[in-house]
């Protein structure tokens, strides 16, 4: 639970808004109180993906979802708006530390608790099948430990039988570690992929490790698809157990009700002591404002003022010259007209009355060419690493990262436009965050310029202006993610990857603070010589040519507070032929 800020709104539909429960792939997820008083999580969608038809489609299948599936194992939807902006729906409120939370801070459970467990989530999910739903995600983050018994909850990619599937071409659903292998090779998705996932969270609880162990995620979904769950040290009936549900075969894995036979529990979860002892772990939430204010989590208003249950104003819209895009590299609301310039590609951004920036329009050298100027973000707008506006903006530690370590990977890929230039394409997934007048470049591999040799690629970033130099840094780290997974020991795209689309991160290069020097400098970094892959806190040197996996290359730029903490503010990419 997080402390509200200054752009988070006090109230959503009828509903108080108390404090920040989390974020996800979609939106920011809020603690709320009903009119009537019941304790509510509010999940509302992003600015920037209410504008997609998919995303939007999605959603709205989450609250269908949602609706249909009542349960004593689900957090029951309360209310929901999908008429307007902003997006949201409303559960109740369920108190309790999630899977993922418990086994950091205890460890692996007892035999006797994992069997309880066990067969509680076969329960949730016979009874979630029972409606004809298939979760797709489950996973220890997906589960909370409640008072009353174990509560499953994100049905963001769950899908009914009658369902047409709206996951992206090449990227499977769900979570590496946890999806079944013919989701990963496949994309085939049953009731029997939802037990897999069950089998791959008891194995993590029963051993307090990964179910397929640590490192990138290739090499983790390379071991579900070809290995087996790490089961080791765990008691045998159980272990047996963890691994019939992970069975490669889909056909040979237990149904639900087979799991609960096998369990044989005599007794309920919630007189299990070791059990009641994880649900008292949840932080406890405010019932009112007055509350919220006690504990911190509804920012001091100045002498005077008071927490208000309203909107924020919007500002109002200006003349068309004066009002600029608030949306990321790829869904900027302005036209983009793009050339080569010195073998770079060079984005000039269109104005509003039709004309293109001077800088792209001139054809100016290679080491000034322009990207495309991202736009103001949303104020006050954040993602993991916190948040930056316009060149006032930025924040972040006074000693450097050293280093960026991937830790959820980057499911969003850039893809190539059809017929365009290499460097014509759109990103799946938006920036989290927006620096005003950011500019980037990046050469054509096909048509270097004099400065790239053939089989790499330079990438810059500047700001067109500044207004105020922050006080506070902004460490900026490039990623750049091959289409396919890269097998390190012969540099070439892995042979056993499937129809699955490069989840990873990708390789990065060594964060460097924005505000340093000057913004408006050129910073250049030429993959692959400045970039690398760290695990484990450990960097290693790339020396992969971008010419070993033909294909689009997606360019992410991040801010960086440490090394695990980081969010995208632009993307961008490249096409390899």
């Amino acid at each position: 639970m997080e402390p509200l800020r200054p752009h988070d709104p006090p109230v959503i539909g009828p509903h108080t808004v108390l404090a920040r429960l989390g974020s996800g792939g979609m939106g920011q997820v809020y603690l709320g109180r009903s009119p009537g008083g019941r304790q509510l999580a509010i999940k509302v969608v992003r600015d920037d993906f209410a504008q997609s038809a998919e995303a939007l489609a999605r959603f709205r299948r989450e609250v269908e979802t949602v609706r249909a599936v009542r349960s004593a194992y689900t957090a029951n939807l309360v209310d929901a708006s999908l008429e307007t902006t902003p997006y949201w729906l409303a559960t109740e409120y369920v108190p309790g530390p999630t899977l993922t939370e418990v086994t950091r801070a205890r460890g692996p459970l007892p035999q006797e608790t994992c069997f309880r467990l066990f067969a509680a989530l076969a329960e949730a999910l016979a009874q979630v099948h029972g409606h004809g739903i298939t979760h797709r995600d489950l996973k220890p983050h997906n589960i909370i430990l409640s008072p009353v018994g174990p509560k499953l909850i994100d049905f963001g990619i769950a899908r009914g039988a009658e369902q047409t599937a709206l996951t992206r071409t090449g990227v499977a659903p769900g979570t590496p570690g946890y999806t079944a292998p013919e989701v990963i090779t496949r994309n085939e998705v049953t009731a029997a992929a939802d037990v897999f996932a069950l089998g791959a969270t008891m194995a993590c609880v029963a051993t307090g490790r990964p179910p397929y162990g640590e490192g990138s995620l290739e090499s983790v979904v390379y071991r579900v698809v070809h290995g087996a769950v790490d089961a080791e040290g765990v008691d045998s009936a159980l272990a047996e157990l963890i691994r019939a549900c992970t069975a490669a075969d889909p056909a040979v894995r237990p149904a639900p009700a087979e799991v609960i036979a096998r369990c044989a529990v005599t007794s309920s979860l919630v007189d299990d002591p070791v059990y009641r002892s994880l649900a008292d772990l949840g932080e406890r939430a405010p019932d009112d404002v007055p509350a919220a204010v006690a504990a911190g989590l509804i920012p001091a208003r100045p002498t005077g003022a008071a927490y208000t249950p309203t909107y924020v104003p919007q500002m109002p819209p200006g003349p068309p010259q004066q009002r600029r895009s608030r949306r990321g590299l790829v869904y900027a609301a302005a036209a983009v007209a793009s050339v080569v310039v010195g073998g770079v590609a060079a984005y000039g951004v269109m104005k509003p009355g039709g004309s293109e920036d001077r800088e792209a329009s001139e054809g100016r050298k290679a080491s000034e060419a322009v990207a495309q100027d991202v736009g103001r973000p949303t104020p006050g707008a954040s993602g993991a690493g916190g948040g930056a506006s316009g060149s006032g903006g930025g924040g972040g530690p006074k000693v450097p990262p050293a280093y960026v370590e991937a830790t959820d990977g980057y499911r969003g890929s850039w893809q190539h436009k059809e017929g365009g230039q290499s460097f014509e394409g759109e990103c799946s997934t938006p920036p989290t965050e927006g620096i005003d007048n950011l500019q980037i470049s990046i050469t054509d591999p096909q048509n270097p310029d004099g400065e790239t040799p053939p089989g790499k690629v330079r990438i810059g970033f500047r700001l067109k202006y500044v207004d105020d130099k922050p006080k506070t840094p902004y460490y900026v780290s490039v990623a750049v993610k091959s289409p396919h997974w890269i097998d390190e020991k012969t540099g070439k795209p892995h042979p056993h990857q499937g129809n699955i689309g490069n989840l990873d991160l990708g390789y990065t290069t060594e964060p460097v603070n924005l505000f340093a020097d000057d913004p408006q400098k050129w910073v250049y970094r030429t993959f692959p010589d400045d970039f690398g892959r760290t695990v484990r806190g450990g960097t290693e040197a790339t020396r992969v040519p971008v010419t070993n996996d033909p294909g689009s290359w997606t360019v992410n730029f991040l801010h960086v507070k440490s090394p695990k903490e980081y969010a995208s503010f632009a993307c961008g990419g490249f096409l390899v032929e």
